[in-house]
């Protein structure tokens, strides 16, 4: 069997050792095989085109192992080809591959044959290129012929089309020309489509406006607006270099005709639609009838004509309510008729004032919403301006006024019918503030020249001069009271307590009706008539009763019950601070009448301390007399007196006047006898100079004043009355400085010191008694502090 070529061959037997063997590979063996063997191990087949030459080798010489090849014949790809190949040829291209008997035959046999094998192909793709490549010419002849037979036809067609564009030439030109004028006529069509879309109305448009059949909405507002539009558009048109035109006035004329027919339609839209609301009870406003009355501004006249209707119809409505409210009430009988309440005439006035004023505030909200004016921003209650008057505000103004016009006469007649029956004069002055109180609210609300704001102002009037003349009669009426003679009391009498507690009542009415904004002079200015009415009176018959009673009960002390009315009318007033005028002119009659008191009861000091006879003989001698060759002033007699004086320096009259007791104001009482002691301590002091004077020729001067408490110590006698001692004044009691300290008064502990400084100068029994006393001077003080009335 013959060797591979891939196979080495071995020069000894497989049953060597392995010396043999390696021997055998020596790279010194010189066996060609082995050469062949290394130089095939040796070659690289990573070269791509290698690969490619031993593939086709592969795919030439391949062959099932161990079986017979079936010979297998190529069958051509083009179909034309495949039709015309010779069996014969593919007989050829058959290899008949047998079985290898001896491993690498088919090799060796390949090997020898490589290139006959390679020839045979190269022929046999020749031969197939050449038929297909014949099959190729012999189609290409044939498209030869067809191109040719076309380039006739066209050159046929194009003689044609030339003679065919040189006959119809005209009629293309007459095609150019009538699209040109078409594309014209085009353009002035669509021009003339957009004129009459802007400055024409359509047909529905037109029926929007002129039909009644059509409601009154948006879309008659639309056709409304465009109409306007067309108008403005058509007169800027107008206004141009060429000036009006035919088509501008038609157009100017059939949309003024067709803006009067609008407007027409709106007239009476917007009349019934008043007439039908201003029937209702609750007003409300539609967008569409705020548009319309918008839209009415426009024409005035007719403005005027659609709210006239307004104005008629809100007064007979609002009337018959007003009536309704005043005797049936409202639905279901709730709220209750307001002259169910006529026995009450606060709630009976305050009910048709609120009511009337509710009206008011619900008529300027409707009248708002339907001019469509916004919040001005003004508070609930706050002053309203006028000075600004636009348009609307004139509007609503009037029909304001004329809606509630009817409304005052029914008001009027009632409210004055109430007036005039009250006897009362508190519930007459709470009206009238009643009165003043809507009047000022409405002047705020509608302005002064309101018809109502007049009537309500005639109907203040009416209840203040009801109000004055009923307080002027009950002034009238208590100077012809007169006081009882049996009583001994000082305190105001009963008559000016009841007129005072008028006073205050009628007082607290009117702080209560302020509204927090007036000025100063306002408030007091406003009241100052009813004080000069109401005090004037009860001053001038305390004075005039206090006299006549005087004169018919000697012993009556008339000073002090002036003092106390007075004083009383002074807490009265002091309470209100409006009331400052009338008080300091009160506070001058009570300072006249404490300088009266002070005078009187100095001179009873004087006289109860047994000094009056020697002080008046000390002031009015002679200066070339003596005082001690005077009958009063002589020794003896001043002994007498100043051992009286210091007798009642022991008493409680020092620190107590049961006359001044019955002072109702204890500070009074407390001045009053402090001035009297500083007189009497002054008249003292007087007494002890004009003594120790040469001139008046008393021996032993200092002996006769010191044998009698004070000692002729002026200083211990400022002590004794609990006083501060004063500055040596060059005048004596009829300079008029008493009166000028009289504001220096003391307060309690003044009165401890000077209770104190008696107890000094007293015996037992006499201390005790003093003590008593100062107890009592305690308890009154005290009394004073609680009770008593303060003096502004």
């Amino acid at each position: 069997m013959a060797s591979s070529p891939l196979t080495p061959r071995s020069s000894t037997p497989t049953t060597h050792g392995q010396t043999d063997r390696k021997a055998s590979w020596t790279p010194q063996s010189r066996n060609p095989v082995s050469a062949r063997l290394y130089k095939v191990l040796s070659t690289n087949f990573d070269d791509e085109e290698t690969r490619q030459a031993l593939r086709t080798l592969s795919d030439l010489y391949a062959t099932p192992k161990g079986k017979e090849a079936q010979p297998v014949i190529e069958e051509p790809e083009d179909e034309f080809i495949q039709e015309n190949v010779n069996p014969s040829h593919t007989a050829a291209g058959v290899a008949a591959l047998l079985v290898e008997t001896v491993p690498g035959e088919s090799a060796a046999r390949a090997r020898k044959n490589l290139r006959r094998d390679m020839e045979n192909q190269l022929a046999e793709g020749s031969k197939k290129f050449l038929e297909a490549l014949g099959e190729v010419d012999l189609k290409l002849l044939q498209l030869q012929t067809h191109v040719g037979a076309m380039r006739a036809s066209c050159d046929e067609a194009e003689t044609q089309l030339a003679l065919t564009n040189e006959s119809s030439k005209l009629l293309l030109e007459r095609a150019g020309t009538l699209r040109d004028q078409r594309q014209e006529v085009e353009d002035k069509k669509s021009i003339i489509t957009l004129f009459l879309a802007r400055f024409t109305l359509s047909e529905s448009e037109v029926e929007a406006i002129t039909s009644r059949d059509v409601p009154i909405g948006q879309r008659f507002f639309e056709a409304m607006d465009k109409t306007e539009r067309i108008r403005e558009d058509c007169r800027v048109l107008m206004s141009g270099e060429d000036g009006s035109t035919k088509a501008g006035l038609e157009i100017m004329a059939s949309t003024s005709a067709n803006l009067e027919q609008g407007y027409e339609k709106i007239l009476r839209y917007c009349s019934n639609e008043f007439r039908r609301v201003g029937r209702d009870s609750q007003l409300e406003v539609s967008p569409g009838m705020r548009e319309a009355v918008l839209r009415l501004r426009k024409r005035p006249e007719l403005l005027t004509e659609a709210l006239t209707s307004l104005s008629e119809t809100r007064q007979t409505t609002l009337l018959s309510s007003f009536i309704a409210a005043l005797t049936r009430g409202g639905p279901s009988g709730y709220p209750r008729p307001i002259e169910l309440h006529a026995h009450d005439p606060m709630r009976y006035v305050g009910d048709m004032l609120a009511w009337v004023h509710q009206a008011i505030a619900a008529e300027r909200e409707f009248l708002e919403s339907l001019f469509g004016l916004k919040n001005d921003g003004r508070m609930v209650g706050s002053i309203r301006r006028f000075d600004a008057k636009g348009e609307e505000e004139e509007w609503i103004r009037e029909l304001m006024d004329l809606a509630v016009g009817k409304l005052c006469v029914p008001l009027k007649m009632r409210v004055q019918q109430t007036i005039r029956s009250q006897e009362s004069s508190i519930v007459s002055y709470k009206i009238a503030n009643l009165l003043q109180f809507y009047l000022m609210t409405m002047r705020r609300t509608i302005g002064e020249e309101a018809l109502l704001s007049t009537t309500l102002k005639e109907i203040t009037d009416v209840a203040y001069k009801v109000f004055y003349d009923s307080i002027e009669t009950q002034s009238q009426a208590l100077s012809r009271i007169g006081l009882d003679d049996d009583d001994p009391s000082l305190t105001p009498p009963l008559a000016v307590l009841d007129h005072a507690q008028i006073l205050r009542e009628v007082m607290t009415v009117y702080q209560s009706s302020l509204l927090g904004d007036e000025r100063e002079d306002e408030i007091n200015s406003g009241f100052h008539q009813v004080l000069d009415i109401m005090v004037d009176p009860v001053v001038t018959m305390c004075v005039s009763n206090g006299e006549q009673k005087k004169k018919s009960r000697a012993r009556w002390d008339e000073a002090v019950f002036v003092l106390n009315c007075l004083c009383y009318l002074q807490d009265v007033l002091g309470a209100f601070d409006f009331t400052v005028k009338k008080q300091s002119e009160l506070q001058v009659i009570v300072d006249q009448r404490i300088a009266l008191l002070t005078e009187e009861h100095s001179t009873n000091v004087l006289r109860d301390a047994g000094l009056l006879q020697v002080a008046e003989t000390c002031k009015n001698h002679k200066i070339d007399e003596p005082l001690s060759r005077i009958p009063s002033t002589q020794p003896a007699d001043l002994q007498r007196a100043l051992h009286h004086f210091s007798i009642w320096l022991s008493g409680l009259e020092v620190v107590h006047s049961p006359r001044l007791a019955q002072l109702t104001v204890q500070r009074l009482h407390t001045k009053i006898h402090q001035d009297a002691l500083k007189r009497l301590a002054r008249t003292y002091q007087m007494i002890c100079e004009e003594v120790k004077k040469p001139k008046n020729r008393y021996e032993a001067a200092s002996t006769l004043l010191g044998s009698e408490r004070p000692f002729g110590q002026v200083h211990l006698l400022w002590q004794v009355f609990g006083l501060e001692e004063e500055e040596e004044n060059e005048g004596d009691d009829d300079d008029g400085d008493d009166e000028d300290e009289s504001g220096q008064d003391d307060d309690s502990d003044d009165e401890d010191e000077d209770e104190q400084s008696v107890g000094k100068y007293k015996g037992k029994d006499e201390a005790s008694a003093s003590d008593g006393s100062e107890s009592e001077e305690e308890e009154s003080d005290d009394a004073d502090d609680s009770d008593g009335p303060q003096r502004p």
